[in-house]
C-alpha cells in the first residue's frame, strides 16, 4: 500500500490520532486569521460543494466564515443565509459594498462569471471562480491581466487536484524516479445532458492533463453523434493531445454513455512505469517489469469518506484562504483556468475544420469560429 501523504488531509491521521472524525484541535490551524467570505450563486455547486466543504473546514478548526451570499433566487439565497447564519443580498453590487470581506467565491452560472469576477477585483478582492472562468478566451484573458494589474489573486475551481489520489499520483510522477513522462491517457463519461460535455465536465480532465503533462501546444478532435441528437451539442469525443515536452496523450469524453461504471481514468507513463487513477478513488502504480503493482485505496468507513474532502473541495478552499492571509502561493491560477478554457476552444475548432488547431489561439479565431465564418 502506498502512504498516504497529502498534507491538509485530515484523512492523514485519523488513525494514529485515535480521531476518526479527523476534529482533533489544531492548535496551528486554529491560529490562523480569520478570513470572511462572500459568495455569489448560491445553487446547485455552492451548496452540494463549496458549502459543505467551508463547513468541514470550520469543524477541523479552520477560522473561516461565510458572511454573505449574494443570488437573485429569493429562495435559494434565503435559504443559504438561514443554514449558514449569513446575509443575503439579492444584487451583488450591494454586498461587495456594504460588506466587509476578504474575498469572494464566484459560483454563479458560467455566463456571469466575468461580470461577477471583474467587479470582485474592481473592489479589491481575491477571487475563487467555478470553472469555466468565462465562456469567452477574449474576457478570460482580460480577467487575469485585470488581476496582475491589481496584484490580486484569482483562483479557478480546479478541485481534482487536491483530491487525494490525483495528488498522491502527482507526486509519484514529480518524484524523480518516474522519469519524464512520455504519455497521458484520459476517460470521461459525462452520463447526463444538463452541463455542457466540454465546458463543464471534460474540462476537469483537460486541467489534469496540464496538471500532470504541462502545456499544450496542440489539439486535434474527433467526434460522433446519435441519429437522432441535436446538432450543437458535442457527445461522444476523442481528443489528441501533443504536450510542450514532446509528450502525447489522448481523451475519450462521452456524454451518451453511462456516468458511473465507471465514470473516470487518467493513466501517466513514464521510463519503465505508468499509473493510473481510477475514477477519482483508486491509484494504481507499476513501478517495474518484475516488481510487485503498488495500489492505494481508500479504506475508510463510507461515513467518513466526504465528497468534499475526496473531492478536492476543501483542500483547494483551504488553500485560497491561505492564500487570502498570504501564507501559500495559488494551487492553481487564472491563467490555468485560461489554460483550460483555450484547450475546450481548441477541441471546438479542431471538430469544426478537421484540423489541428495550434495553441495558444488568437481570440479571433474564437470569434470566427462563434460567428460561422
Amino acid at each position: 500500500m502506498l502512504d498516504d501523504t497529502y498534507g491538509h488531509s485530515p484523512l492523514k491521521n485519523m488513525f494514529e490520532l485515535r480521531d476518526v472524525y479527523g476534529i482533533a484541535y489544531s492548535e496551528e490551524r486554529a491560529a490562523r486569521r480569520k478570513v470572511r467570505l462572500g459568495l455569489i450563486g448560491a445553487g446547485g455547486v455552492a451548496q452540494s460543494k463549496h458549502l459543505p466543504a467551508i463547513q468541514r473546514l470550520r469543524t477541523i478548526w479552520e477560522p473561516v466564515e461565510v458572511a454573505a451570499v449574494a443570488d437573485i433566487d429569493a429562495r435559494q439565497g434565503k435559504k443559504v443565509a438561514h443554514l449558514y447564519g449569513c446575509r443575503w443580498y439579492q444584487d451583488f453590487q450591494s454586498m461587495l459594498k456594504e460588506e466587509e470581506l476578504d474575498g469572494i467565491e464566484v459560483l454563479s452560472p458560467a455566463h456571469s462569471h466575468y461580470e461577477h469576477v471583474l467587479a470582485s477585483l474592481e473592489h479589491g478582492l481575491p477571487v475563487l471562480v467555478e470553472k469555466p472562468l468565462t465562456r469567452s478566451l477574449r474576457q478570460s484573458q482580460e480577467l487575469c491581466r485585470v488581476a496582475e494589474t491589481r496584484k490580486l489573486p484569482i483562483m479557478t475551481v480546479a478541485n481534482k487536484r487536491w483530491s487525494p489520489p490525483y495528488r498522491r499520483a502527482k507526486a509519484i510522477v514529480s518524484g524523480g524516479n518516474f522519469g519524464s513522462p512520455v504519455l497521458w491517457a484520459g476517460k470521461f463519461n459525462l452520463g447526463y445532458d444538463y452541463v455542457d460535455l466540454l465546458e463543464e465536465g471534460t474540462i476537469h480532465l483537460l486541467d489534469l492533463a496540464r496538471f500532470f503533462m504541462g502545456d499544450v501546444v496542440a489539439v486535434n478532435a474527433m467526434e460522433t453523434r446519435r441519429s437522432n441528437s441535436n446538432p450543437a451539442s458535442v457527445e461522444n469525443v476523442v481528443i489528441s493531445l501533443r504536450f510542450q515536452s514532446g509528450a502525447v496523450g489522448s481523451l475519450h469524453t462521452s456524454k451518451t454513455s453511462l456516468s458511473l461504471k465507471p465514470w473516470e481514468r487518467v493513466e501517466v507513463y513514464g521510463l519503465a512505469k505508468w499509473l493510473a487513477v481510477e475514477d477519482q478513488r483508486d491509484l494504481i502504480f507499476h513501478s517495474s517489469e518484475a516488481g510487485p503493482t503498488q495500489s492505494w485505496s481508500p479504506v475508510v468507513p463510507n461515513t467518513l469518506l466526504f465528497d468534499e474532502e475526496f473531492g478536492g473541495y476543501v483542500g483547494e478552499v483551504e488553500n485560497f484562504l491561505q492564500v487570502i492571509r498570504g501564507a501559500e502561493r495559488p494551487g492553481v491560477t487564472g491563467w490555468d483556468g485560461h489554460r483550460a478554457c483555450e484547450l475546450v476552444v481548441a477541441t471546438h475548432l479542431s471538430l469544426r475544420t478537421d484540423q489541428l488547431v495550434k495553441l495558444p489561439i488568437d481570440p479571433v479565431m474564437e470569434n470566427e469560429m462563434a460567428s460561422g465564418d
